[in-house]
């Protein structure tokens, strides 16, 4: 039996593709569980196997290292979340207020109803590398270009743009910082008192840019 063969034998009905994607599916559960408990700083490539049942030789066939899980879970988390996100907007549309209102809902209530995902997306990739800050950085600059689709078009788009950008960059940094301080224990309010805090904001801004002369 030729290389290309024995790659590519099925064990119970999967080829080796499947069952690849299945052992990566476990790491990046295992990285969920583990960074998003004990912290990522605080746990190690052998843990993280251990948990998934797998040998450190199925890790590294998916995963350079831990920053590389770290970033592969992020990312994961984020495609769900925005696409989640992005879905309860548009099925509101085209009310603006209610788009605002329902992706507001989906997002904060995601992150609040996993206290793994919570600490994982919002605090343990903080400063975790300089790969992860660009791409921390690449996903608060993608919420707000979401905020912006769902406002704009606004009146004198050559005029507002700048002003849109900046205050949809503006109110993702604010929501971000406040469960930050939520998922820290800092903020002592109920899901629904968060969401209504942040879709007060949203409107009184999407309010003022729309007023503008």
């Amino acid at each position: 039996m030729t290389g290309t063969q024995t790659a590519g034998r099925r064990y119970g009905g999967r080829d080796a593709a499947q069952r690849q994607q299945e052992r990566r599916t476990r790491l990046i559960q295992a990285g969920l569980d583990l960074f998003g408990t004990t912290g990522y700083a605080s746990v190690s490539v052998k843990q993280v196997c251990s948990h998934a049942g797998l040998t450190e030789r199925y890790f590294y066939e998916s995963f350079r290292d831990r920053e590389d899980l770290l970033a592969g879970v992020y990312n994961e988390l984020i495609a769900t979340i925005q696409a989640e996100t992005a879905q309860a907007a548009a099925a509101a549309a085209p009310d603006v207020d209610a788009q605002l209102r329902a992706g507001l809902e989906v997002f904060i209530r995601t992150l609040a109803g996993d206290a793994r995902m919570a600490r994982l997306v919002l605090i343990e990739v903080v400063g975790a590398s300089p790969r992860l800050e660009v791409r921390r950085r690449e996903v608060l600059h993608e919420f707000a270009a979401l905020i912006a689709a769902v406002v704009g078009p606004l009146p004198d788009p050559e005029t507002s743009s700048p002003r849109l950008t900046m205050t949809a960059m503006s109110l993702v940094g604010g929501v971000n910082e406040l469960l930050v301080d939520w998922t820290l224990g800092h903020q002592n309010a109920t899901v629904e008192e968060l969401i209504d805090l942040c879709y007060t904001l949203f409107i009184a801004a999407y309010r003022a840019i729309s007023d503008q002369p």
